[in-house]
């Protein structure tokens, strides 16, 4: 029941937009009472942040399956950081009312992005600590400290207002290149680079 009343608020969300979505419209769209909506979200407030952890989530699904695999911790993070840059460009142009959604609820309920963020800084950490060990990224010093840099670096390429306003898709790809080629320069093995 919690997953279908959550598809539902996600689905009028798509529809109709975030002011437009409480309780009352949820539980009349799947004919139940609003009291067996609010057995599950406790308030308007929980129903919206619940469907945009869950949107929110997809993504560091995505990410943490990238984090989690085997091999070379340098190849990771490179797949890691463009894919991340993939997600985000695809919910701007591909989910774009749900993502206005998620703009207000992070205003409203900050604990939703800060998990989110947590999230991924620790699944990058964990790439940089594998990159440290297994000597593909030799010069990272304090990996969760280099996450937070890797983040603060790349946020122009996976932050919805700098993604939405950054220009052609493939112009920001290009330019996360270039990041990332700096990034690997700055902790990666000594002529690795070259070999890309």
């Amino acid at each position: 029941m919690h997953t279908r009343i959550l598809d539902a608020a996600e689905m009028l969300l798509r529809r109709y937009g975030l002011p437009k979505l409480n309780v009352v419209d949820v539980s009349r769209h799947l004919n139940m009472s609003h009291g067996n909506v609010y057995r599950h979200f406790s308030s308007k407030t929980a129903l919206r942040s619940a469907v945009v952890e869950r949107w929110l989530g997809r993504v560091s699904e995505q990410t943490g399956a990238i984090a989690h695999k085997q091999g070379p911790a340098d190849q990771r993070l490179i797949e890691w950081l463009r894919t991340l840059a993939a997600i985000k460009q695809r919910k701007v142009t591909d989910d774009a009312e749900l993502l206005r959604a998620a703009v207000q609820v992070v205003r409203d309920t900050p604990a939703v992005q800060d998990h989110h963020a947590d999230l991924l800084t620790r699944q990058l950490t964990g790439i940089l600590a594998d990159g440290k060990n297994d000597a593909t990224l030799p010069r990272v010093d304090e990996p969760r400290r280099t996450a937070v840099a890797i983040l603060d670096a790349t946020t122009r390429f996976h932050h919805p207002d700098m993604v939405a306003n950054g220009g052609a898709p493939e112009d920001q790809m290009h330019g996360l290149e270039a990041v990332i080629a700096l990034i690997l320069s700055a902790i990666g093995e000594a002529g690795a680079i070259a070999r890309r």
